[in-house]
């Protein structure tokens, strides 16, 4: 076993249980707006996905084209081409809305493009050293489990908190 066997497993986990957070939901409940300083499902969902991807492939990848604009995500959901909701702000963020099943479709795009990074990137360039703004420099496998999956279990938190404010149950 190596640090890839590891990133592997968080980043499946991560990204399976968003799908199934995300998989029997209208699409008022994707939308939602709790009440206060918040944003819906729907950005969580985005949010999460369009970090992984950006990070997996434009910026550990040398600029690649993210899953997002490469396979025409960002035109069909009428999003925003390179925004991520990092930064975005609050009263941006509360009125872009989503669809649930286009969401998902695109998350599975991202999973298999991230797995397959992973598992194929060497065990030498996952120690070379990342600037990730606005957090610094660290080595490409703490970007992958920092920013990727714990940043990505974080918001996914936030999901299954709304689901229980709407009265859904959540599986984790």
């Amino acid at each position: 076993m190596d640090i890839r066997d590891l990133l592997v497993d968080g980043t499946r986990q991560m990204n399976d249980w968003l799908d199934d957070a995300l998989k029997d939901l209208s699409a008022d409940q994707v939308n939602w707006l709790p009440p206060g300083k918040t944003v819906s499902i729907g950005f969580n969902a985005w949010h999460i996905l369009r970090t992984q991807d950006n990070i997996i492939n434009f910026v550990l990848q040398d600029r690649k084209p993210p899953v997002w604009i490469a396979s025409g995500f960002a035109d069909r959901m009428g999003l925003p081409k390179v925004d991520q909701g990092t930064g975005m702000d609050l009263e941006t963020a509360r009125a872009l809305t989503f669809d649930g099943a286009t969401l998902r479709e695109y998350g599975a795009a991202v999973k298999d493009a991230s797995l397959a990074f992973i598992k194929s990137a060497p065990l030498d360039s996952l120690e070379q050293v990342q600037t990730i703004r606005p957090l610094g420099d660290m080595p490409r496998w703490r970007v992958l489990r920092q920013v990727v999956m714990t940043h990505g279990f974080m918001h996914l938190g936030e999901i299954n908190a709304y689901k229980g404010e709407l009265g859904i149950s959540f599986s984790i």
